[in-house]
């Protein structure tokens, strides 16, 4: 796996300038946005290609819409027991403080506020847990689909950890490296930001344009980090 080309791949594009910057500017744009996940969808599929420039252009802007809204539609699925629970948390985040308040008024327990924060803590523990899980799959989910380009293959659970397993170490290499590649330029974009608030007028917009073309330069990064482990085999989990 070569970690470096994820960083460095973007710029042997000679328009990579233009095509970065546009879209930055789209994934900036709610509903919009949804092509730029498309964007990184194929970035994947070209980069498991061997294609020799796998930056794609933005001529079928309404294609990678589409792309974009089929994975953020997986996305949504895949997130909506932890949607649920959160709700659930919500409503019980309550019970705490009217039993509190209510200590000593028609039979109010003092326990109940106690069991309460308790569960709230171990069930937001867990919704944590799911959520980092989450991070660690959806990306094999977005390697399948851009191999096969339909919604089911969102939902083929046998091909998804197939992926995942048969390239276990290049899979984990990916992962943690998008991660660390998030946090420092975030750091890098933070620190410039302090920076910018303090230029009159347009510090705000600069903060605002940087914040967009480092989202922008991550996603690529990421899409092509996880385009090569989708240039591997797959082990197919269902046939066994």
């Amino acid at each position: 796996m070569d970690i470096g080309k994820s960083f460095t791949f973007v710029t042997e594009d000679e328009k990579w300038l233009e095509k970065l910057g546009l879209g930055a500017l789209i994934s900036a744009v709610p509903v919009l946005n949804f092509a730029w996940t498309g964007f990184m969808v194929d970035i994947m599929r070209n980069v498991a290609a061997d294609d020799a420039k796998p930056l794609p252009d933005w001529s079928d802007l309404g294609e990678k819409f589409v792309k974009g809204l089929v994975v953020t539609v997986a996305g949504f699925i895949y997130a909506l027991p932890a949607i649920l629970v959160g709700c659930l948390l919500f409503g019980l985040a309550f019970v705490p403080v009217i039993a509190v308040s209510g200590q000593g008024e028609s039979g109010a327990n003092p326990d109940l506020a106690l069991g309460t924060s308790a569960l709230l803590i171990a069930v937001g523990c867990c919704l944590g847990l799911y959520g980092l899980l989450l991070s660690f799959v959806f990306p094999a989910v977005m390697i399948n689909y851009s191999r096969q380009g339909t919604f089911g293959a969102c939902f083929r659970f046998g091909e998804i950890m197939g992926l995942v397993t048969a390239n276990l170490g290049a899979y984990v290499t990916a992962w943690a490296m998008s991660i660390a590649a998030g946090f420092l330029v975030g750091l890098v974009v933070g620190a410039a930001g302090l920076l910018m608030v303090w230029v009159p007028c347009i510090g705000w917009l600069i903060m605002w344009a940087l914040g967009a073309i480092a989202s922008a330069y991550l996603g690529v990064v990421y899409a092509h980090l996880f385009g090569q482990v989708g240039a591997n085999p797959v082990l197919d989990l269902s046939q066994l």
